[in-house]
């Protein structure tokens, strides 16, 4: 139960400190690899505030269930969308469409570990 307890926080953590990142919408770079994979500015920034939604919904230990279950559906929506945009403009594998297949498994370890912890509650 420790194990799981520290794969799930350790996941969890990583994918809620990337997800942070979206506080920089506004930059320059984030505007330029929106443009890059054609992703239009008013999606970009709704992505952006759905990242910051679904952090508070992962991290906060009293959310509801479900809440949890579409945050992490949201993200991992994100993350196969970020890996088919990358493929469809040409980018390499790597490192773009490996970021997202990375922060993927990251999420499927999260989501795992969250669902063995309310089971063993």
């Amino acid at each position: 139960m420790k194990t799981t307890k520290i794969i799930y926080w350790v996941s969890t953590s990583i994918i809620c400190l990337f997800a942070l990142s979206a506080v920089q919408m506004n930059s320059e770079m984030a505007k330029e690899g929106a443009k890059h994979v054609l992703i239009p500015r008013y999606l970009s920034l709704e992505i952006s505030i759905g990242q910051l939604i679904g952090l508070v919904l992962l991290i906060v230990p009293a959310v509801p269930k479900r809440f949890k279950e579409w945050a992490y559906v949201g993200f991992g929506i994100m993350y196969i969308s970020a890996l088919v945009a990358h493929i469809a403009v040409g980018d390499p594998f790597v490192p773009f469409g490996l970021m997202a297949v990375l922060f993927f498994g990251l999420l499927l370890a999260s989501y795992i570990s969250f669902h063995k912890l309310q089971a063993a509650k």
